[in-house]
């Protein structure tokens, strides 16, 4: 039987091109990491949708699982799981992020 929990997260993954499974909010980020994250993609000029996973100890923990990824924050691009913070960070200083986004058909709208 398929884990509940797994369910909903792909329901949010599928539902947004861009999804990241934070600690907080965009506007108000609960961890260093997630804020950056959150930086890099306002940075990059990408509407994004998020999940604070401290409201949902389920989604917190599953996510984990889900992606067999032990941190968060989490970014999906496309349904693809892309990496935490420090790939995030990489990706985006060597424009691997931006040629990924461009890849899979998101806008970016760089200042």
């Amino acid at each position: 039987m398929e884990n509940p929990v797994f369910v909903e997260i792909q329901k949010h993954i599928d539902g947004a091109p861009v999804m990241l499974f934070m600690k907080g909010t965009p506007l108000f980020p609960q961890c260093g990491f997630s804020a950056r994250v959150v930086q890099i993609l306002k940075h990059a000029g990408v509407p994004f949708s998020s999940v604070n996973v401290l409201e949902d100890q389920e989604i917190r923990e599953g996510i984990k699982q889900f992606s067999n990824w032990p941190t968060i924050p989490q970014l999906y691009v496309k349904g693809e799981f892309v990496g935490g913070c420090d790939i995030v960070t990489e990706m985006y200083q060597s424009g691997e992020l931006q040629s990924l986004l461009t890849e899979k058909g998101i806008s970016q709208d760089a200042a």
